[in-house]
């Protein structure tokens, strides 16, 4: 219940949109359910913070990493246990191919907060997630957000029917 599996296409697409933070080389084996992931490379355990938007060197091996996540402390710190926990209790457990998202992000400016928790689709949360913290990265630091906006990026229409 704090893990989703995946197959690899779908988290290769998420990931697709963390390449500025340095996930080439480094193998995704574990996945929580709220869309961070560990990863094994030749140089240790890594594990992709999406919330802070920062790729973090663990200096567990894969054995000690997962008797970690078995505590009170690594389950908050690395699963939003508490939040997994109340989301089922309350009816929203995932289905395949979802994960549990901010449904505004803590980035910009949402609250880490159950209230603020939803379901989501875990490549679509991911991908999101990477485009925008690479985004915020650029800014200076207490730039103001005054609007956030998705665009549908459609085919432009042919030119017999721009009328």
């Amino acid at each position: 219940m704090y893990f989703i599996e995946l197959n690899s296409k779908a988290l290769a697409d998420a990931l697709e949109a963390w390449g500025w933070i340095g996930v080439a080389g480094k193998h995704p084996f574990l996945v929580t359910a709220f869309a961070d992931v560990f990863f094994e490379a030749s140089d240790g355990i890594w594990f992709l913070d999406t919330l802070e938007g920062k790729l973090k060197k663990i200096p567990q091996t894969k054995e000690e990493l997962m008797r970690l996540l078995t505590t009170d402390e690594g389950m908050e710190l690395y699963l939003f246990a508490g939040f997994v926990d109340r989301a089922i209790r309350e009816g929203m457990a995932l289905t395949e191919g979802e994960c549990y998202d901010f449904k505004i992000n803590p980035i910009v400016g949402g609250p880490v907060d159950y209230s603020n928790v939803g379901k989501m689709s875990f490549k679509v949360a991911l991908h999101l997630r990477g485009q925008i913290h690479d985004q915020v990265r650029h800014m200076k630091p207490g730039t103001k957000i005054s609007k956030f906006v998705l665009v549908d990026e459609k085919k432009p229409k042919s030119w017999w029917k721009l009328w």
